[in-house]
């Protein structure tokens, strides 16, 4: 059975001002840019909007440049222009790996950098036909009463699964967000809660409009595990920032995606700072790891592997950047 898009109807704003004006004025519309996550769930009957309001025309939201001791990039950067620009390569390492492991090159050229931080959460019961999904009563994310990944508890448990974000935490992100009642700097860390089914703390009619990274970060290395080599979201996508004073650590950053609901900071590592990697590290970091990660069965692979895969990856990058 082949799913079908419905009439919808398109808004397109010029300004980051009309596009808030036009979110507040049809509070049910989604905001579109790449549609390269959005128009799928659309087609499926996942997400059924009758008004998408189209941000590919605002300028202001397409931004890349250094501003003082800070880079500002917008939300309307494609994935494919972080992955190409040569400063974030040599500066900001683990966002250009983070960025070039995205998807396929068409989906880079179209994908955005708010798209992707705001990645609708992903499950084998969640991101399936309108008619598989009706045929299992839906899920508590969609039309149903239960989370059939955990059928006794009462939350969703769709994992995270978008790769920038990691890379962008472990680099001391924070980001800008323009709403109704004007515009907002947090950490970007602030714009993710652990449930599946709401996962971003942004306000009604609020949207992300850049992201800003300090001047000089730690050294970064990301990477992920998935299925194929290509194409595939992360099953467990680990960032890591690191940075050495002599023979020691002076500051260990380690963020995660794909195994919880959101991604998040790895606690416990500024406890790590002032001693030397050793194997006794390297065995703490693994264990903070296996501790902090919830993978559910959100996926076709084991959640156990995960959670091993997510430790594995965790040492072996810190173990390379303190080495290098």
């Amino acid at each position: 059975m082949t799913d079908a898009l419905h009439s919808l109807r398109l808004l397109q704003p010029g300004s980051i001002d009309e596009a808030v004006a036009a979110l507040a004025q049809h509070p049910d519309a989604r905001l579109v840019a790449g549609g390269t996550d959005l128009l799928v769930n659309i087609r499926r009957g996942v997400r059924q909007p009758d008004l998408l309001i189209d941000a590919a025309n605002i300028a202001e939201l397409k931004q890349l440049s250094v501003d003082g001791d800070a880079l500002i990039i917008g939300a309307g950067v494609t994935i494919a222009a972080l992955a190409d620009d040569a400063l974030i390569a040599s500066r900001y390492r683990a966002l250009a790996q983070a960025a070039a492991s995205i998807a396929g090159p068409g989906h880079r050229r179209l994908g955005t950098v708010g798209g992707n931080l705001c990645l609708d959460t992903r499950c084998i019961y969640y991101n399936q036909s309108e008619w598989w999904r009706r045929a299992n009563a839906y899920c508590l994310k969609n039309h149903g009463e239960t989370c059939h990944v955990a059928p006794k508890g009462n939350r969703c448990h769709a994992a995270f699964s978008g790769d920038l974000a990691p890379a962008l935490l472990v680099l001391g992100a924070e980001i800008d967000v323009a709403g109704p009642g004007g515009s907002r700097r947090i950490p970007l860390a602030e714009l993710y809660v652990e449930d599946g089914k709401a996962h971003l703390a942004l306000k009604p009619g609020e949207l992300v409009v850049k992201v800003r990274l300090p001047a000089n970060p730690a050294a970064s290395a990301y990477q992920k595990l998935r299925v194929r080599g290509a194409v595939d979201y992360p099953l467990a996508g680990v960032a890591v920032a690191l940075a050495r004073s002599g023979a020691d650590i002076a500051q260990l950053r380690i963020a995660l995606t794909g195994t919880n609901s959101r991604p998040f900071l790895l606690a416990g590592t500024d406890a790590l700072a002032q001693r030397p990697l050793d194997d006794q590290m390297l065995k703490e970091i693994d264990q903070l790891v296996q501790q902090q990660v919830q993978p559910m069965r959100t996926t076709l692979m084991s959640s156990n592997y995960r959670r091993l895969a997510a430790a594995a990856i965790a040492r072996r990058l810190t173990g390379e950047l303190f080495a290098a």
